[in-house]
């Protein structure tokens, strides 16, 4: 080998020793200037990830394990599991178990000294863990204070492939549930289901139960074809209702409902919403694809008793809805505290 290329050589592994020493330097620093920061500020970081995501943290370190015992905010679902996009039963089965067996974990080891302000918990409806999942929380919420619990409950088969059968099927499986975990439902503040027909009487029972329930979103629900329901609530101040099949839905009493969206309601020629009680109802948000003519929409007949809307958005998208023009003596009592207003894809 000539002098040129033995000094070409030694001058690469002198570049390549200089590179890996500035990287090993690079990440000690930033490992000191990470463990430099206080526990309060590891922790605010921590609670803004996942909360798997945060355990695959704290592994790397002593002192950041300790700290996932001082966490007061969770959200731990079935996506953060690799492999929880894989549509086959087997993935099911280990991805709602990983799920169930972390909550168990950590809500069994936590501090009762430690109030949890938050836990988000996004499952799939299966057995034992769905049960595994909700007895856990109950006991935590037996023991300590937790501030606002939210539930969000997916099934096996997506909508697109549920069949009647499958959505009664589904029902029968979170009644079970619902029965067998009431004091979990009961402290929850957020509740999210999809893909279930429920019986007549079922969804006023899980809102009778569920006393502390301040957001209910409910997806491809209903209580069967052409079906009506009657919701009544204290402390509802949010609902969101997407497709199903219900033929009108009754706000009855919900003296702290602010918000409604409903997106794709069935029945073209009825009203998807009647308003009874609603005093503080300041957001309404209507979504529909329409694919034949469908009936005149009255602003002043579907706000009647809705006199305080600031924030209204009719998207009809198709042009099939055809918005009556009204009399300013009918509208002004309806639309006086509008503050926003969006109408998309209406005829008037």
């Amino acid at each position: 080998m000539t002098k040129k290329r033995r000094h070409r050589r030694n001058n690469v592994n002198a570049t390549q020793k200089a590179t890996l020493n500035k990287d090993a330097a690079g990440s000690e620093e930033v490992g000191d200037r990470l463990s430099k920061l206080p526990n309060d500020i590891l922790l605010n970081i921590l609670e803004r990830v996942d909360t798997l995501d945060a355990i695959r943290t704290c592994i790397l370190s002593k002192r950041m394990m300790k700290l996932c015992t001082e966490l007061s905010q969770f959200f731990l679902s079935c996506s953060s599991i690799p492999g929880h996009n894989v549509r086959t039963n087997s993935e099911y089965v280990r991805t709602n178990s990983a799920v169930a067996h972390v909550t168990d974990n950590i809500l069994s080891t936590k501090s009762p000294e430690i109030t949890i302000s938050k836990l988000k918990i996004r499952f799939i409806l299966m057995q034992p863990d769905c049960y595994t999942i909700g007895k856990s929380v109950a006991r935590t919420m037996a023991t300590q204070k937790v501030g606002a619990a939210e539930f969000e409950i997916i099934t096996e088969k997506i909508h697109k492939k549920c069949s009647p059968a499958d959505l009664l099927d589904h029902a029968k499986q979170f009644n079970d549930f619902f029965s067998a975990c009431l004091d979990a439902f009961a402290g929850l503040k957020r509740l999210w289901l999809r893909n279930m027909r429920f019986g007549e009487s079922d969804i006023p029972n899980i809102l009778s139960t569920c006393k502390l329930l301040e957001s209910l979103h409910l997806t491809n629900c209903d209580s069967g074809m052409n079906s009506v329901v009657q919701l009544e609530h204290a402390k509802l101040t949010e609902l969101e209702v997407k497709y199903g099949k219900f033929e009108i839905v009754e706000l009855t009493c919900l003296p702290k409902l602010q918000r409604v969206s409903y997106k794709g309601w069935f029945n073209s020629h009825k009203g998807p919403l009647y308003f009874g009680f609603v005093p503080q109802l300041s957001k309404l948000r209507l979504t529909k694809i329409g694919t034949r003519p469908t009936r005149t929409l009255e602003l002043s007949q579907l706000l009647d008793n809705v006199p305080h809307i600031g924030n209204l958005h009719l998207d009809f998208q198709s042009e099939k809805i055809w918005v009556l023009p009204e009399s300013p003596k009918l509208l002004r009592p309806v639309l006086s505290q509008l503050q926003q207003s969006w109408i998309i894809g209406a005829i008037w």
